[in-house]
């Protein structure tokens, strides 16, 4: 029962109205067969051949419906056959009947009208003409006692009836189409809506947070330095060895560790001035590495560069992608105690129909576990021992790449260890050049300093992928934000229109 129940849902969900339309008119052609057969006076031959008609009828129809239940994908191919065999059933009932005034022939109209909703006007037309024949040569042995112009007429209804039915089908299937591609539409709007207001929260969130904790921040600053200096000075005055010492030392490495804190709060929480210029991502990479070299040879570290010296330069900020790259050398240092591998690797890699320049750090160290894995960019969430972090690293990380209008990923190693990942959306200076987004669509922002664009005035050939939904962070862009997918937008199909995109090549438009 469970297996016809659910063999049932699916017949369901492939069968239309035109289906039941089928199935109800064998039923009434085989109901009124019947009962025809005790109403008509008939010789005993022609109740015979009658019978094994209506007989026939019933089993293959019992047949096909029986294929269509087990078998619903192969509908359309049942419906051919038994087109094939009706026609046949009728010219048999209309060629018993030896008079050419009685209505059997009135089926074919049937057929040619339902096989036309259903195939469309093409198939109707070709119905029409099977029609035609087998009933011309269902009525020959009648043709001495027919009109021609009667005859023609009946013949010329099969196609009046297939070409309006056809055009009407044809129209209903283009607009239930429209439909269709309207409720995709629109839900594809809905879901990009969800994820735009999921992105606004996720930034009013932080937000509320950054204010939060430069309040508090502040406000533990001040005595928190008193307690420090106070401390250090104790400590100058203070013999060695007393216990005396010792308290105060504990103090003094207490406030280091809170003083730090409270600078990666202040970091994380503020808005930073980001000046982004043109500059190789070698350089802040070559800085960052410059500094752990000495300390990574100390812990049995090897510390790699496989940095591409074909990269083009990116609008970065030094400053802040050094000290990412810090961060994440910093991170994978924690990870491998007994020493490893630290491989920094640059690249290209193209999503969204955008060009992004990568830095990858690679570890060999003890990789994420999976059950931590989403909260690892979350403020104040760190897997290290209390007092040895302040779980603000990659947050910081993940904000830094915001300001650069890209974003970071983190995966697990196939063998060991693991890989972030830092994407900057790259705009060729040739590009540069070119019609930027708020220019084609007339937006304004260039004319108007008190609203800002995560696009303007770097990336306005990729702007989808830094201020659109397709972005990291939520969508800022003016036009973004009213159209809700910028896969609907004029510049993104103008842009895209010329892909194939950066296999070696560059978009022209």
């Amino acid at each position: 029962m469970a297996f016809l129940k659910k063999q049932w849902q699916v017949v369901s969900a492939v069968t239309t109205e035109v289906d039941l339309a089928f199935l109800f008119l064998r039923i009434i052609t085989l109901a009124g067969g019947f009962a025809w057969l005790f109403v008509e006076p008939l010789t005993a031959s022609e109740k015979g051949v009658f019978v094994q008609a209506l007989t026939c009828f019933f089993v293959y129809s019992v047949t096909c419906y029986i294929v269509i239940f087990f078998q619903p994908g192969r509908l359309k191919n049942v419906y051919y056959v038994s087109l094939f065999l009706d026609i046949v059933f009728l010219s048999t009932l209309v060629y018993l009947e030896p008079h050419f005034e009685k209505s059997f022939f009135l089926g074919f109209y049937l057929l040619v009208c339902l096989h036309t909703i259903y195939f469309g006007l093409r198939f109707g037309l070709v119905v029409s003409s099977f029609c035609a024949f087998f009933y011309l040569i269902s009525v020959s042995p009648l043709f001495s006692q027919i009109q021609w112009t009667d005859l023609a007429l009946r013949v010329v209804f099969f196609y009046l009836i297939a070409v309006p039915v056809g055009l009407l089908s044809e129209k209903v299937k283009r607009e239930k189409e429209t439909v269709e591609n309207l409720n995709m539409k629109l839900a594809d709007s809905l879901k990009n809506l969800k994820l735009i207001q999921g992105k606004l929260i996720e930034s009013e969130k932080f937000s509320a947070l950054g204010r939060l904790t430069a309040d508090i921040a502040h406000e533990i600053r001040n005595p928190l330095t008193a307690v420090g200096g106070f401390a250090r000075r104790l400590d100058k005055q203070i013999e060695k060895g007393s216990k005396e010492k010792e308290y105060i030392s504990i103090i003094i490495q207490e406030v280091t560790r809170l003083e730090n804190i409270l600078v990666d709060t202040l970091v994380y929480g503020k808005a930073a001035r980001f000046k982004l210029e043109r500059e190789y991502l070698a350089k802040p990479i070559s800085a960052a590495v410059g500094l752990f070299r000495e300390m990574c040879r100390e812990q049995n570290i090897s510390l790699v560069e496989n940095l591409d010296k074909n990269l083009p330069r990116a609008q970065i900020d030094s400053a802040q992608v050094q000290q990412t790259i810090e961060s994440l050398i910093s991170n994978s240092m924690d990870a491998m105690p007994d020493g490893g591998v630290i491989d920094i690797k640059t690249g290209k890699e193209e999503k969204n129909d955008a060009l992004y320049l990568t830095v990858s750090v690679n570890d060999s160290g003890i990789g994420i576990p999976g059950e931590i894995s989403s909260y690892i960019f979350e403020p104040f969430y760190s897997t290290k021992k209390i007092g040895l972090g302040t779980g603000l690293g990659l947050p910081i990380v993940r904000k830094i790449m915001e300001e650069h209008r890209g974003f970071v990923s983190m995966r697990n190693n196939h063998d060991k260890g693991a890989t972030v990942t830092l994407y900057f959306p790259h705009q060729t200076e040739e590009e540069a050049n070119m019609l930027p987004c708020w220019e084609y669509l007339g937006c304004g922002i260039e004319t108007d300093p008190a609203r800002s664009c995560p696009a303007y005035p770097y990336f306005g050939r990729i702007c989808w992928a830094t201020a659109g939904t397709d972005c990291a962070g939520k969508a800022e862009g003016i036009c973004a934000a009213k159209i809700g997918n910028c896969k609907e937008c004029s510049f993104y199909k103008m842009i895209n229109k010329f892909l194939p995109i950066y296999s070696g090549k560059h978009r022209k438009t």
